[in-house]
């Protein structure tokens, strides 16, 4: 079952079960999926979809952190329930030495040596890591090695 069809289900059974919250972000998902399938004249494909979450994921994280730094928790929770449910549809996170590994074998494989190859080294392990890790915490481990 692909991961629309699961959120396409979930839109049903949040209905059923007239758990509000949970409806109104998975009928987000649903929206932000069917806008841009109009907009670009595509069907959504997986790893799309996985694009498609990992942003809302992240406009999320960013939202709790300036909830919490203007000292508004009630809306920080809100956003953390969010963030949760849009993760059930995400695929296991990488743990850091399936990070690491990832990485070594990108720069063995580009050959890389330089922060000026870096776009190389993202460009193989995006696909690969894309909804399953943090692009930004994955772009400073390579720095990290790269310098």
């Amino acid at each position: 079952m692909s991961t629309l069809e699961q959120i396409n289900s979930s839109v049903k059974e949040a209905m059923r079960a007239k758990d509000k919250e949970r409806l109104k972000l998975l009928r987000m998902v649903t929206a932000a999926v069917k806008q841009i399938e109009v907009d670009e004249r595509i069907e959504v494909d997986e790893p799309r979809m996985l694009t498609i979450l990992d942003k809302m994921v992240k406009q999320r994280r960013d939202s709790i952190t300036q909830f919490e730094s203007a000292g508004r928790d009630d809306l920080a929770t809100i956003e953390i329930a969010e963030v949760a449910i849009i993760q059930e549809f995400m695929p296991e996170p990488l743990s850091d030495s399936e990070i690491e590994e990832m990485i070594q074998q990108a720069i063995t494989e580009t050959g890389a040596t330089s922060m000026k190859e870096m776009g190389k080294v993202m460009a193989i392990i995006k696909p690969k890591a894309q909804g399953r890790a943090d692009m930004g915490q994955l772009s400073g481990k390579i720095k990290a090695q790269l310098s």
